[in-house]
């Protein structure tokens, strides 16, 4: 199963480490606050556990159906 990703951008501090690791699958909105691709291709669970996990401000949250995955 492939994880939901959504991101907190209450919590985004743009530092835009997940922009640079995975360009297709996150982006700035106009705001500066990383957002996830309308459309980019899935990722593999295992590379977005370390695209969340190298998230400085832990904005990156993982979903296993409506279960938020445990990314530490």
């Amino acid at each position: 199963m492939t994880y939901r990703v959504t991101v907190d951008a209450d919590v985004c501090i743009s530092s835009g480490k997940c922009v640079a690791d995975e360009p297709e699958a996150f982006r700035f909105d106009d705001d500066d606050i990383a957002e996830t691709v309308p459309g980019a291709p899935e990722l593999p669970d295992r590379r977005l556990l370390d695209v969340a996990r190298n998230c400085p401000s832990g904005a990156i949250r993982l979903f296993d159906g409506d279960t938020e995955v445990d990314v530490l």
